[in-house]
């Protein structure tokens, strides 16, 4: 059996994809941690094509494959799916069972409350908790002693990648990042983390930690004990960019849209809230059966009609508070949906029917 997601490799690059983007500082970090074991890494590095003296390149990269077959010969040689990381090793199947004694959880919230739980039962190096504040849900990494692997960077990017992984995998959804925040200094490979966990990413924090919209907790879990056996037989590249659908982004762009009028004008302000590209945006609306222009005008609407009937705001006001950049646009759009201009709707439906 083995682990539910290697973080690093599938998530720079697809499985198929043969483009070299992985650091090969992490191919270099697992090096080290077999010699320590006192085994010897050049057979397994060779197994993934990377050639030994690769390691030395201070700028090298290589494939999410080959990553992936590194960081699974690694852990089956060390029997540890933790790397070296943790003061007690982590058996093979150990990253497997987490993520099944959490598949009978009714929504991802409580199975990420277990998994956090459950993972600090066989790692208390760790201690993991999911907190949610506001519309903001985030899981906290704290280091309870300092990490044993060779890679302390390594070893937490590759917890933070499993659980968002696994978080995306059991809902069967993408869930853009809000933010992540990592307890090391920027490294000279920092660009790689935009692809890692696309999103805002701050380094030199006090502990590492991820966050994205609470409204994800509450999705129901979509897998079951087939799947999961399923998943566990090739896991190492499960990442989340091979979700094209969100199952909440209409629900999402409903409420950016209603509760930010100002902030959302335009499609590029939208996706930079959401931690989405514009592309991405409006790809995924098609998926779902919508359109941004329909959404917007969806609320718009229904935000300018509450105004203007329970409200004696001037129509610019309205307009403004609709979202609208001018009276004049606002005006215009609203005669489309309502066949009135905005003054004529507020008197003809505050008229006494005659």
């Amino acid at each position: 059996m083995s682990s539910p997601t290697c973080p690093v490799s599938g998530n720079i690059d697809t499985p198929l994809d043969g483009t070299a983007a992985t650091p090969i500082a992490f191919a270099r970090a697992i090096a080290e941690t077999l010699r320590r074991a006192g085994l010897a890494a050049e057979p397994h590095l060779r197994s993934a094509q990377i050639a030994p003296d690769r390691l030395d390149e201070p700028d090298g990269r290589i494939t999410a494959r080959q990553m992936e077959l590194l960081s699974g010969a690694a852990m089956m040689a060390l029997d540890d799916e933790g790397l070296g990381a943790f003061s007690r090793r982590l058996p093979w199947g150990s990253y497997g069972m987490l993520a099944r004694a959490s598949l009978s959880a009714p929504n991802l919230g409580l199975a990420l409350k277990r998994w956090c739980r459950h993972h600090g039962l066989i790692a208390d190096d760790l201690r993991l908790r999911l907190e949610v504040q506001g519309g903001r849900a985030a899981i906290h990494v704290v280091e309870q002693r300092p990490l044993r692997g060779v890679s302390r960077e390594f070893s937490l990017v590759h917890v933070l990648r499993n659980i968002h992984g696994l978080a995306c995998w059991y809902v069967d959804s993408r869930i853009p990042l809000l933010g992540v925040q990592l307890p090391f200094a920027a490294p000279r490979h920092e660009a790689v983390y935009g692809v890692l966990f696309p999103g805002q990413v701050a380094f030199a924090a006090d502990h590492a930690q991820l966050a994205f919209d609470a409204q994800y907790l509450a999705l129901p879990l979509r897998r079951d004990e087939g799947a999961m056996t399923q998943m566990l037989q090739r896991a190492l590249p499960l990442t989340v960019l091979q979700y094209r659908r969100d199952r909440l982004l209409v629900q999402r762009v409903r409420q950016a849209l209603a509760t930010q009028p100002l902030a959302t004008h335009n499609a590029e302000a939208l996706a930079a809230l959401l931690a989405v590209s514009p592309r991405t945006l409006h790809r995924q609306l098609k998926d779902e059966g919508a359109t941004l222009q329909g959404l917007k005008d969806e609320v718009r609407q229904a935000r300018a009609t509450e105004l203007l009937l329970r409200t004696d705001r001037p129509v610019k006001q309205v307009a403004a508070a609709a979202g609208f950049l001018n009276e004049k646009s606002f005006i215009r759009a609203f005669r489309g949906w309502t066949g009135h201009s905005p003054a004529e709707f507020r008197q003809q439906v505050a008229a006494p029917a005659g």
